[in-house]
């Protein structure tokens, strides 16, 4: 039986005094419903009923579910001056635990909400579904830590990776520069970190993106990207995207050439939950193995952020991924640094634990 106060008690370790708001966001115009996003924001309502129950056993203040209008994007910027039954900016504010169901991913805009507010930590969930409560959500969060940490350690000592794709295509990224964060499901009031994703289970980073003057980025080579049953190749240089290849790939040259800006190689992520399976949502597909992303990547500690895009509506981070159950998989990925070189994965399968 899924027991969301003693999963989010874990997350969060709630202290006495604090204030805890869930938030869900809901279609609105143009932007419709459908099935899976009703069923989220019923598990919102349904959330923040049981960690009401349980405030006093906390010591804390759970506030009412607040909704606001959907942004339409993945980690576009909040309407912080809407939302029901108070603006969602102010009960945001008002909170130093924040736990967000929503349909579009307010990540990269949480994280930006924390920098201001040093006593704010938020778990994101967007896309989650009921499906998950007995999935990756109910894993062992000691031994995803544990995953983590390896994982972290290994990027941490690395100066580049090497990946081969089961499509034998083969991929070089640039890890100088960058230290390896890690999603680990912990998120007490004295971390550094302020926002996590749930489920969570990933060790990741930042390619070098060739901020350093007369310093280009080494990460090149292609990677196979699945669009629906139509395999395209990106090829990628000084680590953009700078070309899409194979039948149909018209649409995606299209779509990187109307925003560079989204053509950065923004993630490079292992995910690591034993409980994660892939079902065709990234939230959880992403903690179940390897995975890359490209456009925004400020919210990681890269250097791409809004500022870099046309405009809000362009704004995107997308994760695309490459785990077990997948069809395009990868064969290999050895992780290079000063100790010589570490093979991670094989044959789709992680040889660290």
């Amino acid at each position: 039986m899924f027991d969301v106060v003693k999963l989010l008690g874990n997350v969060f370790h709630p202290q006495a005094g604090e204030r805890l708001v869930v938030v869900a966001d809901h279609p609105h115009g143009t932007i419709p419903d459908d099935p899976l996003w009703e069923e989220r924001r019923q598990m919102a309502s349904e959330w923040r009923e049981a960690l009401a129950a349980n405030g006093d056993a906390w010591g804390i203040d759970v506030g009412p579910l607040v909704t606001y209008p959907a942004v339409g994007a993945h980690n576009g910027n909040l309407p912080l001056d809407a939302g029901d039954p108070v603006p969602l900016g102010r009960a945001l504010a008002d909170a130093s635990i924040c736990v967000a169901l929503s349909e579009f991913s307010p990540t990269a805009p949480m994280v930006d909400w924390s920098k201001n507010h040093p006593d704010f930590r938020c778990a994101t969930l967007p896309g989650v579904a009921r499906r998950t409560e007995s999935t990756a959500l109910a894993a062992d969060y000691a031994e995803v830590a544990r995953r983590c940490q390896i994982l972290k350690d290994r990027l941490d000592a690395a100066h580049s990776a090497d990946v081969r794709f089961s499509t034998g295509h083969e991929w070089h990224v640039d890890l100088r520069y960058r230290p390896a964060l890690m999603d680990d499901g912990q998120l007490p009031r004295d971390k550094e970190g302020r926002v996590i994703n749930l489920p969570s289970g990933e060790s990741f980073l930042v390619p070098y993106e060739g901020e350093r003057e007369g310093e280009a980025s080494r990460t090149e080579g292609e990677i196979p990207v699945l669009d629906g049953d139509r395999a395209h190749i990106y090829s990628v240089s000084e680590n953009r995207i700078v070309g899409v290849g194979g039948d149909g790939a018209d649409t995606m040259n299209a779509y990187f050439a109307e925003d560079p800006a989204r053509a950065n190689i923004a993630e490079f992520a292992f995910g690591c939950n034993p409980d994660a399976v892939v079902w065709g949502n990234v939230l959880e597909d992403e903690k179940a193995g390897f995975h890359w992303a490209y456009g925004r990547s400020e919210h990681l500690d890269g250097t791409v952020g809004p500022g870099a895009f046309k405009g809000p509506e362009t704004i995107v981070h997308q994760d695309i991924v490459y785990a077990r159950e997948c069809p395009i998989q990868v064969a290999s990925v050895v992780l290079s640094g000063d100790a010589g070189d570490v093979e991670v994965i094989r044959e789709g399968e992680y040889t660290l634990f």
